[in-house]
């Protein structure tokens, strides 16, 4: 079966918004655990505009299932502007405390409101293959954000990745219009590249009860979906257990 983890960036937006740690990031996680979630996801930015630096830290030390902690490698150590928010440690600092099962390295920028493209491995291959080396001598598998673009894939396996994630935005997108099929067909050549060159294969943005379980079932070997902001939507409609069931339910 395809491994769910929820991402809870969302939550953590929730809470920022009052000077408060309610809701709590860390129950939301044993909450989603609880109702059948096989892994969390996080994705602290240097800005921590959702999940901080010390949510991860939090995570990391009471978490017993696959912890996916997804950035830029590149981000470096910040000051804090926020009252009672501690210093950005820089991305990779973070990595090298928590040691979480799998990293995502993601190629956006604080002035990005969400990631919304995958690695150019020809510009930054170079740059990122040392980094991918230092995380698995930490044991932590490397996944790294991808387009559905072949050459790209292969390169990815070139310096070192265990996994790609493919960037879904465009299938969700297409969903539903009348390009849904060529753009399908895209991630599914895209999936049958990976398995080719033997990476592992996530998914991840924009996917939702609507358009998953198509997706699932079109492309080859998926081994994790990373749902966040629709999840927290449906959450609200369904509740947290319901909610889990019914993005369970699509990934059987």
């Amino acid at each position: 079966m395809t491994a769910l983890s929820i991402n809870l960036n969302k939550i953590a937006l929730i809470r920022n918004s009052r000077d408060t740690e309610y809701p709590s990031v860390v129950l939301h996680a044993v909450r989603c655990i609880t109702a059948g979630a096989h892994g969390i996801t996080v994705h602290p930015r240097p800005d921590q505009r959702h999940i901080r630096a010390d949510d991860c830290y939090e995570l990391a030390s009471l978490l017993d299932v696959e912890f996916n902690i997804e950035g830029n490698p590149f981000a470096p150590a910040c000051k804090s502007d926020r009252r009672y928010v501690s210093d950005y440690p820089g991305f990779m600092e973070i990595i090298r405390l928590t040691r979480p099962a799998q990293c995502t390295l993601v190629p956006d920028t604080d002035s990005q409101l969400t990631s919304d493209h995958g690695f150019d491995l020809r510009k930054d291959g170079d740059r990122l293959a040392p980094i991918i080396a230092e995380l698995k001598s930490l044991g932590v598998r490397v996944s790294l954000f991808m387009d559905p673009d072949p050459a790209q894939i292969r390169l990815a396996k070139d310096i070192g990745a265990d996994r790609i994630e493919l960037y879904t935005g465009p299938y969700a997108e297409s969903f539903g219009s009348l390009h849904q099929d060529s753009v399908l067909k895209q991630f599914i050549a895209a999936s049958d590249v990976a398995a080719e060159v033997g990476l592992g294969l996530n998914a991840g943005h924009d996917l939702n009860l609507h358009n998953l379980f198509l997706f699932k079932n079109s492309v080859h070997k998926l081994l994790e979906v990373s749902i966040g902001h629709a999840f927290t939507v449906d959450a609200i409609e369904l509740g947290i257990d319901n909610c889990i069931k019914s993005y369970l339910n699509c990934l059987r």
